[in-house]
């Protein structure tokens, strides 16, 4: 067995079939920026929407420099990829300002007959920017971990003529409030002008892209993401934003019969069987359809950022 195998076995825990193992300190390995769809004539212009992707900061390989310990590096060599925003938010209910996010996703179009279970985990970290030393920001000026409003991972898919949208989100914070509780993706009742904060038009469909779409309350919960039982977990942060402290993060899911079926952050684990995923038609040339997903969310005018050492897909 060689040293990756003994590596990947040690800090993962994949199901049967492995689809990828990606450690970004080889490389982007196929994950990208999400990007606009340039398709308006006549000159492939993008859509009007209500979401500017346009603006997302693009996904990155980093050594991750800070200006006490320069160059910090990976849990596994030297580079991660790195997500980030730009440093702009609007309040917690109001429709993201553009820039406020970062995504990173790998396109994926791959089924193996018979798989019933799918799985995705990851090895991350979260820090916010350097860029000040605030007196309101306390237990310590310049910590700015409540500048981090969430962060996430997901899986889009497509099959049997139905599209599907699942994933876990980190509630960090909402207006520099502190809340740390995990939610899972699932929409609300409602219309698609509902999912579009009451806008006519929006491409997007109820229940699709919960990332950015969705109503959002002041407790913070969104009409995409309802609250994890027993969800509240304290993230390691550290005393300072300059030192990243990797964790672990895994979401499995039944593709056959529509639901979640267990979730694990670091030592914490969560029974979610009977908890569904949620479907409706499928989008047209997309078919087959596997794309896993992660993202992260500012919620002040300072950049944050989300680190994943390594990414691992399987199916069984």
């Amino acid at each position: 067995m060689s040293v990756d195998e003994v590596l990947m076995r040690g800090r993962f825990s994949p199901l049967k079939n492995v689809l990828s193992y990606d450690v970004f300190n080889t490389g982007f390995n196929g994950w990208m920026s999400l990007m606009p769809n340039f398709t308006e004539y006549p000159d492939f212009d993008v859509p009007k929407t209500l979401i500017c992707k346009d603006q997302y900061p693009p996904a990155m390989l980093s050594s991750a420099t800070y200006r006490y310990p320069g160059t910090h590096g990976a849990m596994s060599g030297t580079f991660s990829l790195k997500l980030s925003t730009k440093p702009v938010h609007n309040p917690y209910c109001e429709p993201p300002k553009t820039g406020s996010l970062g995504h990173g996703l790998k396109r994926m179009a791959f089924w193996r007959p018979g798989c019933r279970y799918l799985q995705i985990e990851s090895w991350f970290s979260h820090t916010a920017e350097q860029d000040c030393m605030d007196p309101n920001d306390r237990p310590q000026p310049g910590l700015h971990e409540n500048s981090i409003r969430a962060f996430g991972w997901g899986f889009d898919i497509q099959r049997n003529g139905m599209r599907t949208f699942c994933g876990m989100r980190y509630l960090n914070a909402v207006d520099g409030e502190m809340k740390q509780k995990w939610q899972y993706m699932y929409p609300t009742p409602g219309t698609d002008k509902d999912w579009a904060y009451g806008l006519e038009g929006e491409w997007c469909k109820r229940g699709i892209d919960a990332f950015w779409f969705g109503k959002r309350y002041q407790d913070g919960h969104t009409d995409g993401f309802q609250w994890l039982p027993d969800g509240d977990q304290r993230l390691c942060y550290n005393e300072t934003d300059d030192k990243l402290n990797w964790q672990y993060v895994r979401m499995k899911i039944d593709v056959e019969n529509n639901e979640y079926v267990e979730f694990q952050c670091q030592d914490k684990v969560w029974d979610m069987r009977g908890i569904p995923t949620f479907s409706r038609e499928a989008y047209g040339r997309i078919d087959y359809l596997l794309n896993p997903t992660i993202w992260v969310e500012g919620g002040a005018d300072r950049s944050v950022f989300l680190y994943l050492d390594s990414v691992l897909i399987s199916m069984e």
